[in-house]
């Protein structure tokens, strides 16, 4: 169900339930702002809070309000939303606690927490749980506490569970313009997604952040990524939290390779919703958002007087998709004859001392280096500490950098390599400027390299909806690897020939019929290879027999074609996360899977080219592509063996856990499973 959240998030109106300690600070933050719509206090004893007169009753306010803040106990909460619900209200925001985000510490929190959806019906609440929403387009708040953001024009959007780090999100003092900050809280009724969709529709808002503690609503956020590429705004988000549900009571590699975050990376990256790893990249990234918009490449140039913080930015590239490309004989000419002999032009420029404080001369190296036609030109400036010094000269040097931005078009950002080197004063200024400040430069280069992710994400196919799979809830059971491989061949999948036997004897028969070398495995054993219940390159009906009596432990064997000439072994393998979907692993197999850990995760549906995306992106990939002269393995063949794997999936769906094909023989002219492992429930 999809609601009309605008009156709720830009109301004229807001009504603000409690008289202690939270009510009347909603009406005070809301006064200190400037909001200049309505602001009307309900309680059914006090004459006034701070100075506004008070209204005893829902019933008693002269309209339905289009925004309300509910800052009593949780059974009356339930009861102001039902009477805001019948007069009409746009909606409300739940403070209180003890709902279902407390049951088991709290008695009753689930039952309360229906009670509280069936009351507010159609009408959007926030929470419970929830400190509420900022919104400092119009200075419209219904927000409890302190916060240290202030009125703009435009800005980002930043939506989070956790309503104590969105305090602190919007303490930061990075010059990042906040047009909305909403806490969610436990989202009985109105999850982030939703609430995204509404601040997106804001134009006034011009990038988004999420802070996610746990996805809840697979097509919720898919519905997001479509409104935000058709609107061209991005979306980033930070993620925290690892789940081990996805690893319960499962026996593969696979299993042990996924989960909650792997899942978490796969499908923000269908969304084109690029994944930061801490507080200051995500702020930095919406900053650059905000300033200069998604790039349209990962073609960076440096720029700074001092060769230790060229070499920081280029070491700090290391393990970023994100290029330093040389200049070519023209361009190196054209800069190099703004400076002097003494330096070496390259990328990143160390353009040393000799033309700083020469306001015209800096414009002249600038403008020759931005007209290179970067897709980002970083500028590393620390600027000093004005209790002590003077900073004359970096003014110079900023309008140099603003000169040549103009000058050229060019997209430039200016960095300083630790984020107390850059007031918040001079960012705001940079900002007004058009160049993005930028504090620290990891942070920096993981800015640009999300930026830049997104264009490419927009410009590709749109994403198709995940493969969700409900979960069957019966018991599991793992297939044998003879009934998993002829499961899976049956969609495609390249297996070696073979068959059982219940006896030696039948065993070396079998291994005469399908010719020599083969591999003899003992079948009721999962973990066959450290059991010692494999045995390889058997040549003789002789050595098969022996080898099967070495194995009476085992319930019968297979007896299977030994695959040969393999250039590389991989792992496929499907896990369903809980929360996600079901994931397609692609990786480096055999015995050393777990201990390379070398893999990549995709959603299911994956195209055949995500699939030669992630086996490009392995460390193990030059195997694939003739390391040191040696054959080259056939790509497309595991491409097929992964898209046989993904029609398996689609025909069990729901009752599937996890497949574990490891290894995947890799040959100049195929790719076999050797071994195959299938684990499903029933129901």
């Amino acid at each position: 169900m999809t609601r009309n959240l605008s009156r709720l998030f830009r109301p004229r109106s807001i009504a603000v339930f409690g008289g202690g300690f939270w009510g009347p600070n909603v009406v005070e933050q809301c006064l200190k702002m400037g909001f200049d719509g309505q602001v009307w206090p309900v309680h059914p004893t006090r004459a006034e809070i701070h100075g506004l007169p008070c209204f005893r009753t829902v019933e008693d306010l002269p309209e339905a309000p289009d925004a309300s803040f509910i800052g009593v106990n949780r059974n009356l909460t339930v009861e102001i939303v039902g009477r805001l619900a019948r007069r009409g209200a746009g909606g409300a925001v739940c403070l209180a606690s003890g709902f279902k985000e407390s049951e088991g510490e709290i008695d009753g929190g689930a039952g309360l927490q229906a009670r509280l959806l069936e009351a507010a019906g159609a009408m959007p609440i926030l929470g419970p749980n929830c400190f509420g929403l900022i919104n400092y387009l119009d200075g419209a708040l219904l927000w409890p506490d302190q916060h240290g953001g202030k009125r703009v024009e435009r800005g980002v959007a930043i939506l989070t569970q956790s309503s104590n780090l969105l305090i602190n999100l919007t303490m930061q003092q990075r010059g990042l313009p906040l047009a909305y900050c909403v806490a969610a809280g436990n989202q009985a009724q109105t999850g982030l997604a939703e609430m995204a969709m509404a601040v997106i529709d804001d134009p006034r808002v011009t990038a988004i952040g999420l802070h996610i503690e746990g996805v809840g609503e697979v097509r919720a956020f898919e519905a997001l990524s479509a409104k935000a590429r058709a609107m061209r705004k991005p979306v980033v988000v930070l993620k925290v939290g690892r789940s081990t549900q996805a690893r319960a009571g499962t026996v593969s590699h696979t299993a042990s390779l996924t989960g909650g975050e792997a899942a978490s990376r796969a499908f923000l990256t269908r969304l084109n919703m690029p994944m930061l790893r801490s507080i200051p990249e995500f702020l930095e990234t919406l900053k650059l958002l905000h300033v200069l918009g998604p790039l349209p490449g990962r073609d960076l140039c440096s720029m700074s007087c001092s060769g230790g913080e060229a070499s920081l930015i280029a070491d700090a590239a290391v393990g970023r998709d994100v290029t330093f490309r040389p200049l070519d004989a023209e361009q190196r000419v054209r800069v190099k004859a703004t400076l002097g002999e003494m330096v070496a032009v390259a990328n990143p420029l160390d353009y040393h001392t000799f033309i700083w404080d020469d306001e015209a001369a800096m414009t002249a190296t600038f403008t020759a280096m931005l007209g290179c036609g970067f897709d980002l030109s970083i500028m590393i400036l620390d600027f000093p500490r004005l209790d002590r010094c003077s900073d004359a000269s970096w003014n110079k040097a900023v309008r140099a950098i603003a000169a040549a931005a103009r000058a050229t078009g060019g997209r430039v950002a200016v960095a300083a390599t630790m984020p107390e080197n850059m007031p918040e004063a001079r960012s705001e200024e940079l900002i007004a400027l058009g160049l993005a400040p930028m504090l620290g430069l990891d942070e920096a280069l993981a800015a640009a390299e999300a930026a830049a992710a997104i264009t490419e994400g927009w410009a590709g196919p749109e994403p198709v909806p995940v493969l969700l799979g409900v979960g069957a809830q019966g018991p599991a059971r793992t297939l044998d690897e003879a009934a998993a491989k002829a499961a899976l061949a049956r969609h495609g999948l390249a297996v070696p020939d073979g068959a059982i036997a219940t006896t030696p004897e039948e065993a070396a028969a079998i291994a005469g019929e399908i010719g020599f070398p083969v591999v003899l495995k003992g079948r009721g054993i999962v973990h066959k290879t450290e059991a010692g219940a494999v045995r390889l390159g058997l040549r003789s009906p002789q050595a098969v027999a022996t080898a099967a009596r070495g194995m009476d432990y085992a319930e019968s064997w297979l007896v299977e074609r030994m695959v040969e000439g393999a250039v590389a072994e991989l792992i496929l393998g499907v896990v369903r996360d809980p929360a996600y979907g079901y994931t397609l692993t692609i990786g480096a197999g055999g015995i050393l899977t777990e201990l390379l850990a070398d893999t990549a995760t995709l959603m299911i549906p994956a195209s055949e080219d995500e699939i030669r995306a992630a086996l490009a992106g392995l460390k193990t990939a030059a195997l694939l592509t003739g390391y040191r002269g040696r054959a080259h393995g056939d790509i497309e063949a595991v491409v097929a063996a992964c898209m046989a794997l993904q029609a398996y999936v689609a025909g069990v769906d729901d009752r599937l856990e996890e497949i574990d094909i490891n290894p995947l023989m890799v040959t100049p002219h195929g790719a076999v499973a050797a071994d195959a492992l299938i684990r499903l429930r029933e129901g």
